[in-house]
Parts: C-alpha cells; structure tokens; sequence
C-alpha cells in the first residue's frame, strides 16, 4: 500500500491544479525520479513525478522539451501536458496530464499504430525543421540526458556539435572516472571526415527515443515523452529507436514513407549511438563501458 503523500504536497497539487487529490498510488517504470498517478477530486487522472528538491532543473528542463515537441507534433502523436511544476516542501514535483499507455492492439492494429508513431515524429522532424534556429545546432541551454548532463552550446555545423558537445563531454567523463576508453581522440580527429559528405538540416529532436520513452495509447493514438530535446540531425532519433530492444519494424517504415532519410544514415546509426553508449557507461559502467569500447573499436576498424 502507498503512503499518503506528505500534506505540503497535498496542499501544493490543490493550489497548482486547482482541485484536491482523492488517490495517490506509485507508478513503476522510473529509475531516476519516483512516479505517481493522481487521481483528482474533479474525475481526472495526472501523473506526478517527484524528487528531491535539488533535483528541480532535471523537471524544469523536461518541460521546456515537452513544450517545443508539442508545438511541432501533428494531430495524433500525443505529447503529455506539463500542468504544474515546483518546489513543495523538500520535494521537486512535476505534473503531467496522464497517458493511457499500453492499449490492448494486437496483430494488424498495433502494426497500423506503431506506423502511425513513425509518420508522426517524422512529422514533428519535418514541422521543426522548417522553423529551425539560426543559431544552428544546440539548445537554449544546458540540459540532461537522463540524469546527466547534456552539453548544448551551438555550433553553425552538425560535425563540430556532435564531436564537441556530445561525444567529447563524454569521453572526459570517462577518463575523469578512471575508465578511459581507448581510441577516443582519435575518433574526434576523424569524426569531421565520416560526416564531411551529410548535409543535414536541424531539427528538434527527442534525443532520447528508446522503447521505454514511446508507447501506443489505449485509443490507437501514440505518445512520447521523456525527451532531452536539441536542435540536431533528425537521424540521431531514429538510431537510438534501434538501441535498447528497438522499435518495431513499422516505426522505421511509417517514418521512411513520410520523409526517407538521406544516404548513408545507416552507416551513421553507430557513431550516433555511440553517445547513448558512453552515456549509459558513465552512469552505470559494468557492460556498457565493454559496449562502448567495442563501439569505438569497430568505428576505427
């Protein structure tokens, strides 16, 4: 049985979502903060998520990236609402309108919707494209790629950005770790030459799209969620959905039928996840740092 939520909580949810809380359950899933739904004096549901207090900027970034993704998603793709967002008590909360996740399709139905989900962010690449920064590629600030941070500084070409602001943070990390990872500068030193020939035009990305941060809806409608958003190459998104189990089949044919990716993308999908790879090494060691070498091997091979 849950606890009851501490009374500043309780207290704080009335005075943001203005209506009291009559249900208060945990919700599993989380590794990072501990998760909640909430049921509402008003008949609705919401989810919460809470952590410590100086936790905060983890959830003040993730709405700034729910935000922009809702303001590029077409009809269909579902991005939760960020309702509240704060401080109460000791806690960090964020509140976000609740998502029916795991809908019971099966067979031709859940086919057609994870088809859908690929047309969906290949609209939401396409939409924000169009209207993408003149700063180029980055992000307004700093933000976190799970509960690391994620360095978004811009840069005028995607080369520079991905080596200086992705992969470079994470190979220091390492080495700062006392693991280091063998062949790592002279991945950078060459990394301008693989992507010399890709013209690729910024796009807001999710930039953490596994399988855990994606799902079809009890309606037949899609969501995802849980981003770390920046201004990048929209390939980056549809290689992490091919790491940690992938999507399936018809996601990458949805997408490919509403805008193809460009030649060469599939040679791109390691380098690109490579940076998910020391990500999860730097966080959690163990076979993701064996993952990452042999990464690095095979892209100097």
């Amino acid at each position: 049985m849950a606890p009851d939520p501490p009374e500043c909580l309780v207290h704080w949810l009335q005075h943001h979502l203005g209506q009291g809380l009559v249900g208060w359950s945990p919700v599993g899933g989380g590794c990072i903060h501990r998760a909640w739904r909430l049921e509402l004096a008003g008949g609705g549901l919401a989810f919460a998520k809470t952590n410590t207090a100086a936790q905060l900027p983890l959830l003040e970034a993730e709405v700034l990236g729910l935000r922009a993704l809702a303001s590029h998603a077409p009809p269909g793709l579902v991005i939760p609402e960020p309702l509240a967002w704060g401080v109460a008590g000791e806690q960090a909360v964020l509140v976000l309108g609740w998502l029916n996740l795991g809908g019971r399709l099966g067979g031709v139905a859940a086919r057609q919707a994870w088809f859908r989900l690929g047309q969906g962010l290949a609209a939401l690449h396409r939409s924000s494209a169009v209207h993408a920064p003149t700063e180029g590629y980055g992000w307004a600030a700093d933000n976190f790629l799970g509960s690391a941070p994620q360095t978004n500084s811009w840069r005028q070409d995607w080369a520079p950005f991905f080596a200086d602001c992705r992969l470079a943070p994470q190979l220091a990390w390492a080495a700062r770790r006392g693991q280091p990872l063998r062949g790592g500068q002279a991945l950078l030193e060459r990394l301008p030459h693989w992507l010399a020939g890709h013209r690729c035009q910024p796009a807001l990305v999710h930039g953490d799209l596994w399988s855990g941060n994606a799902g079809l809806l009890a309606d037949g409608a899609t969501a995802i969620f849980d981003p770390a958003c920046y201004w990048g190459d929209r390939e980056v998104d549809l290689a992490m959905a091919q790491l940690f189990g992938g999507f399936p089949p018809a996601f990458f044919e949805g997408y490919a039928a509403a805008w193809p990716l460009e030649p060469g993308a599939a040679e791109r999908v390691a380098l690109y996840n490579l940076y998910h790879l020391l990500n999860h090494a730097n966080l959690f060691g163990g076979d993701y740092h064996r993952q990452a070498q042999a990464s690095i091997n095979a892209l100097l091979a």
